[in-house]
């Protein structure tokens, strides 16, 4: 058994950039960590700081909306590690903002597909892998509801119910499910959201990453 098999394993999806990478950095020290996004490069970068902190990554780059592929890096998991201690769900597609009677079929199908559909593939593909003492981590967002926050808002919002569902099934029987409200950070998306914000009002993805973990 090597030193990374002996450590517990985290799953880190959206782990590309923002709070996702933050979370799989903050992670590395104490578990071995499975970092899933689109980006190669940015997964690239993600481990070179992980290294270079003495951390271990295992990545994996792919679309969570193909099923095909989730359940072959679920079943990778299951033969390598035989399950998950944590699973820290950050991907999230953001559609631009728009009045809702403009949205765009386009953007209204990838939120539908990223925010939703792909939880409703990956709660039942990740749960066994749990267990009853794995935890699950989502994150809520205030903005759910806001005026031009049309399809993220509402994607978001039944992201964060299926989540809420979940928790509430596994009170008595684990896994443990948090959903947590992290402060609004500098990202590139709330970027485009808020543009003209100062990015020094704002919290560092690090020190909420930190503080998010501290509640578990």
């Amino acid at each position: 058994m090597t030193q990374d098999d002996a450590l517990p394993l985290a799953l880190v999806t959206g782990a590309s950039r923002g709070l996702g990478a933050a979370m799989a950095e903050a992670l590395a020290p104490t578990h071995h960590v499975v970092a899933v996004a689109r980006t190669t490069g940015a997964l690239e970068e993600l481990d070179d700081r992980i290294q270079a902190k003495g951390g271990h990554a295992t990545l994996a780059p792919m679309d969570i909306t193909d099923a095909h592929k989730l359940a072959q890096l679920c079943r990778a998991i299951h033969d390598r590690w035989g399950g998950l201690a944590i699973w820290v769900h950050g991907a999230v597609h953001a559609a631009p903002l728009t009045p809702a009677a403009h949205l765009a079929e386009g953007d209204w199908a990838k939120s539908v597909a990223c925010n939703v559909t792909a939880m409703g593939t990956l709660i039942p593909f990740i749960a066994p892998l749990l267990g009853d003492r794995g935890q699950a981590l989502f994150f809520d967002d205030p903005n759910v509801g806001a005026k031009f926050f049309g399809s993220y808002g509402a994607t978001k919002a039944a992201q964060i119910a299926l989540a809420r569902s979940w928790q509430a099934e596994s009170v008595r029987t684990g896994p443990r499910i948090h959903i947590l409200t992290p402060a609004p950070m500098p990202t590139a998306t709330r970027a485009r959201f808020f543009p003209g914000e100062d990015p020094a009002t704002l919290s560092h993805p690090r020190d909420e990453a930190a503080r998010l973990l501290a509640l578990l």
